[in-house]
């Protein structure tokens, strides 16, 4: 394939051409096999695979299509039989009225075989409108339970990442296959029903059938092959071009589209770049113009030919003037068959292309999934421990954990600081089960995690971060996707909304708790940012409330958007959610919402290097107690001229 043709304004404004992984640029360095060959080989394997998955979609509605498509193809050597008849008829000796009369017979079974070929056509029809979005919801079903069941060390790894994009298009790739399985099933039986009829009449005329077609077949590949690599070396190209065509429009720009003047200059690259693309276009438009033209040609000398020896047969005397008519319609037909044939099995095999996609991601994302099975959780859990625990992520050279060894005794707060990448988010996620230690082991209740039912210790985990996700649905949904499967009553979720401050959130919203909280749809609102973290904070709370056993709250930077006195009650609602089953772990930048902890952990560079209470820690006068002062130097009044800032060391004459 060639290399992709950049635009200027490809190159001023990406530095290049693209290559964000999406599903077609999967196929770039695939070996582009859309030849006849390759693509009959092809297509027992596809039409199996495709069949598979309509049976598990709705068995009697492919039952339907196959005794539908068989039915047309009786149908087609039924009416070609009853034409031939016909033209004995009329082209035997006799009367002309006699000839007429004896033709009548001939002639109501093509009009009934026509009525009866229409009726199968419109059951098919019927039948496969059914499968196709049954087909594409069983692939998209698929497709999303497989990516919810994986590791989260799955999610975060790049390559499952581009996995999880390219095969996107097979959903969608699968319903259209239907409809090319149900017209290449057609055009197949209709073929063999054609040359069946053709080798009855004269065994000859069975080859030059497929000399007539075979120039069509010819032309269709090769444009379906220019434009597959056409649409593999522009695709980044024309999907930049949209993406400048959604920053134009997206509300999140909005504001520097207008002030900084943005929008003109975007749109003249966005016309740059759509002008490349249309210089492309043009160049298909007459490639398969010349294409098509050369493979009309030679069908075009194919059918002369054709007929040229079913005049040599006639006037040879082996074969009738009514046969040769029967043979001109019946070449017609089959030609036309064969033709359509070709083509859909070009379709089927370019959407293959992303079917396959789906089916390799199915089958890796099986081996990332989480297991099934193992010990349940024990309902009293004294407490979690962590013990030397090891992680360390592929594309990084240093550990982000490295020999932490900690307890998370049940009713305690425990707190976790230290400066950004210093390992936290990844504790976090160790302790909750989402990633499993590479070195050393977690336990819970003295039970190591690796031995115990991973979705029974997700049952006992809460989670609240800073970029929690703000689900767009009702103010109550969001509050009931902490525990989906458990609906409050009225009174409870006003409890929850009442404990996490919500309740003024929720009061000044035009439907109250039924409001939608997605700007993007009609009749919906929006909340603030500290508004949005209360709404997760009543999240968290529904679910400790309603957690059946001991566990975990795990809280990481929660008061990112409150003022002051919000982010002080917030600790405090959050501090007061331990108790005797329940352990908090408190992760923040804030350092006044972790004095009051019980215990005090601090992380350097994937490391502990501290532990204790608050005293503790400001009475060893280590990292912590640095950290603190410096945060709390920034919320002192500015100092007198000749007073020391506060935190400021003293200044040491060493003349």
């Amino acid at each position: 394939m060639a290399d992709p043709v950049v635009s200027r304004a490809e190159e001023e404004l990406f530095g290049g051409p693209l290559r964000y992984d999406m599903g077609w640029s999967e196929h770039e360095r695939a070996r582009l096999d859309l030849t006849m060959v390759g693509a009959i080989r092809a297509m027992p394997r596809l039409v199996r695979g495709t069949l598979r998955r309509a049976w598990r979609a709705d068995r009697s509605s492919l039952l339907g299509v196959g005794i539908s498509e068989i039915g047309q193809g009786i149908a087609t050597a039924a009416s070609l039989l009853a034409v031939n008849a016909v033209m004995h008829a009329l082209l035997g000796a006799g009367d002309p009225v006699d000839r007429l009369r004896s033709a009548l017979p001939a002639l109501a079974v093509v009009a009934v075989v026509a009525v009866a070929r229409a009726g199968f056509a419109g059951w098919s029809t019927s039948r496969a409108g059914r499968l196709e979005p049954l087909v594409e919801r069983v692939a998209t079903t698929e497709y999303l339970a497989a990516a919810t069941e994986v590791e989260l060390e799955a999610i975060e790894d790049p390559e499952f990442r581009r996995l999880i994009d390219v095969a996107q298009q097979g959903a969608s790739s699968a319903r259209r296959m239907i409809s090319a399985c149900v017209a290449a099933l057609n055009g197949t039986i209709s073929l063999i029903a054609t040359a069946g009829v053709l080798a009855v009449l004269h065994p000859a005329l069975l080859p030059l059938l497929l000399l007539i077609a075979a120039p069509r077949g010819w032309g269709a590949m090769r444009v379906a092959q220019e434009r597959y690599a056409s649409v593999m070396t522009w695709v980044e190209h024309l999907r930049a071009s949209r993406l400048l065509g959604n920053l134009l429009t997206e509300r999140t720009a909005a504001q520097e589209v207008r002030l900084h003047r943005v929008g003109p200059f975007l749109l003249d690259r966005y016309r740059g770049m759509a002008e490349s693309a249309e210089t492309e276009q043009r160049r298909l438009a007459d490639g398969k113009a010349l294409t098509e033209l050369v493979a009309a040609a030679l069908s075009g000398l194919a059918l002369a030919s054709t007929y040229g020896v079913m005049l040599w047969l006639i006037v040879a005397g082996h074969m009738e003037l009514a046969v040769a008519g029967t043979a001109v319609i019946a070449v017609r037909s089959g030609s036309a068959s064969l033709g359509s044939l070709v083509m859909n099995v070009n379709q089927l095999h370019e959407e293959s292309l992303y079917v396959r996609d789906h089916e390799r991601f199915l089958e890796e994302a099986a081996r990332h999934a989480i297991p099934r099975g193992g010990r349940a959780v024990p309902d009293a859990v004294a407490g979690v421990a962590l013990d030397n625990v090891g992680y360390r992520y592929p594309d990084r050279d240093e550990p982000a954990l490295d020999g932490v060894s900690l307890h998370v005794p049940m009713g305690s707060v425990v707190a976790v600081v230290g400066e950004n990448g210093s390992g936290k988010s990844t504790l976090m996620k160790v302790l909750a089960g989402l990633l499993l230690p590479q070195t050393g082991s977690v336990r819970w209740g003295g039970l190591p995690l690796s031995d115990l039912d991973r979705f029974d210790v997700f049952e006992r985990v809460t989670l609240l971060t800073q970029d929690f996700e703000r689900w767009p649905v009702t103010a109550a949904m969001n509050v009931r996707l902490g525990r989906p499967h458990q609906a409050p009553s009225t009174e409870q979720l006003g409890t929850t909304l009442d404990y996490a401050g919500a309740t003024p959130v929720v009061a000044k919203l035009p439907r109250g708790t039924r409001t939608l909280l997605a700007r993007m749809f009609r009749g919906a609102s929006e909340i603030s940012g500290g508004e949005w973290q209360k709404v997760g904070l009543a999240r968290a709370h529904w679910r400790t409330e309603t957690s059946p056993a001991d566990g975990l709250l795990i809280v990481d930077e929660p008061t990112s958007a409150l003022d002051p006195e919000a982010e002080i009650e917030a600790f405090d609602r959050i501090r007061r959610l331990a108790g005797p089953r329940r352990a908090v772990v408190l992760v923040t930048h804030r350092m006044s919402g972790v004095r009051h902890a019980d215990t005090i952990h601090v992380l350097s560079r994937g490391r502990l290097v501290e532990s204790g209470s608050h005293t503790d820690l400001m009475t060893a006068d280590g990292r912590y107690a640095a950290m603190f002062r410096t945060q709390a130097a920034q919320y002192a009044p500015p100092p007198r001229p000749g007073v020391p800032h506060p935190g400021t060391p003293p200044v040491t004459d060493h003349a």
